[in-house]
């Protein structure tokens, strides 16, 4: 096969590759977990980010009320209770992330303002502030703009009690990207990535709750 030929052939296995995931492996994994309802429904904290161009909504169904769900979710955070993720992966990037596998009750509050980190104070690595917080219900993070209610990225996390002992946690990314060249990246580097994390992060709450559950039902048959 000649030269101009490898290029060309080449050329067309890569755009069958983009195409691919542009069509089928993005629109799954944005919105993986969650119905079709669910990914278009509004949420709070969506009217903080104007020209979003970069969204996922995810969603699981956890074994537990709601009450049980959210303890986990109001101490996220670098130096409080982590992110329940990949922490061999944070550590590598020295997040330095320790997921707690018990309610803290040191964090057990959280008010609008306050900050939550991703990493350790002084780094690069970006933080979040509480936008909106509904305790039992929903917990809104916002990048710097959170004061205006117009913000370059949203975080929100939100409690759907289906049944007594079922809960539907919802979570969606909201942002955007201030040039092409960032949109690039958020695409084929940031997205799958947050992809990973979340759904990790995901199972790791499902996990806990549920685990707390049993044993707070346990506790009382004694």
């Amino acid at each position: 096969m000649g030269t101009k030929r490898r290029i060309r052939a080449l050329g067309l296995a890569g755009g069958a590759i983009a195409g691919a995931y542009h069509f089928a492996v993005r629109p799954w994994h944005r919105q993986w977990g969650a119905t079709n309802d669910e990914a278009t429904e509004s949420l709070p904290g969506d009217d903080f980010v104007s020209d979003c161009d970069v969204s996922s909504t995810r969603g699981i169904t956890i074994a537990a009320p709601a009450r049980v769900v959210w303890p986990w979710l109001v101490q996220l955070g670098q130096s409080r209770g982590g992110f329940y993720s990949y922490e061999r992966l944070e550590t590598l990037f020295g997040l330095e992330i320790h997921n707690a596998d018990r309610i803290l009750p040191e964090y057990q509050r959280l008010d609008v303002g306050d900050e939550v980190r991703l990493g350790p104070p002084g780094s690069e690595t970006p933080s979040f502030h509480v936008a909106l917080v509904d305790p039992g219900r929903s917990l809104v993070l916002s990048a710097p703009g959170w004061e205006t209610g117009e913000s370059q990225a949203t975080w929100t996390f939100v409690l759907h009690e289906v049944t007594p002992g079922a809960t539907r946690l919802l979570v969606r990314f909201r942002g955007r990207s201030e040039t092409l060249r960032e949109r690039v990246m958020n695409r084929l580097f940031v997205e799958p990535v947050q992809f990973a994390m979340e759904r990790k992060m995901l199972k790791g709450i499902r996990e806990r709750a549920e685990r707390a559950r049993t044993s707070a039902t346990e506790g009382q048959r004694r």
